[in-house]
C-alpha cells in the first residue's frame, strides 16, 4: 500500500504542481504581451503573437493554472496519507514540507491566480491595458518565482528528508 501511495503522491506532484509552475511562469509574458507592454522590436514579425493571440494564450495557461490547482490538492493528501503508513508524519522535514506547501498553495489561490485573472480582466478592457502592465507583469514573475522556489524546495527536502534514517 505504501509503494502506491507514494506513486500516487509522486505521480501528482509530477503532473499537477510541475504543470502549475511551466504555465504560471508563461503568463506574465503573454499577459504583459496582451496589454500592449511588449515593447519595440517584440511584433509579430519577432516571432511573438499579436495582441489577441497572446490573450488566448494566457487566458489557456490561466485556465490550465486553476484546472491544475485543483488536481494539485492530491498531492498533500496522498502525500500525508505516505507519511502515516511509513510513521513519518511527526518528522521535522515532513512538517516543514507541509508548512512550505501550505504556503505555495495559499500563495497560488490568494495571489498568483487572482492576479492572472485580474490580468486577464484588463486585457480584455481597451482602455486599461497598456498602464503599469510592466509592473503588475513583474511582480506576478515574481510572485511565480518564489512559488517555484518554495516547491524545489519542499522537492529537496522529500528527497533528501534531513534525519531520517533512510534519507542521504
Amino acid at each position: 500500500m505504501t509503494k502506491f501511495l507514494l506513486s500516487v503522491h509522486v505521480l501528482a506532484a509530477i503532473l499537477a504542481v510541475g504543470s502549475i509552475t511551466v504555465a504560471a511562469s508563461m503568463f506574465p509574458r503573454y499577459a504583459l504581451r496582451a496589454l500592449g507592454g511588449g515593447g519595440e522590436g517584440e511584433g509579430e514579425g519577432a516571432g511573438e503573437p499579436s495582441g489577441d493571440r497572446a490573450a488566448g494564450i494566457a487566458a489557456l495557461l490561466h485556465r490550465v493554472c486553476r484546472a491544475y490547482a485543483v488536481a494539485g490538492v492530491a498531492v498533500p493528501v496522498f502525500g500525508i496519507a505516505t507519511a502515516v503508513q511509513l510513521g513519518v508524519l511527526t518528522d521535522a522535514w515532513l512538517i516543514a514540507s507541509l508548512i512550505l506547501t501550505t504556503i505555495a498553495a495559499g500563495l497560488l489561490a490568494l495571489v498568483i491566480l487572482p492576479r492572472q485573472e485580474a490580468l486577464l480582466d484588463r486585457a480584455a478592457d481597451p482602455s486599461d491595458r497598456a498602464d503599469g502592465a510592466r509592473r503588475a507583469t513583474a511582480r506576478l514573475a515574481m510572485l511565480t518565482g518564489i512559488f517555484n522556489v518554495l516547491w524545489a524546495t519542499v522537492t529537496v527536502l522529500m528527497i533528501v528528508r534531513p534525519g531520517s534514517t533512510t534519507g542521504a
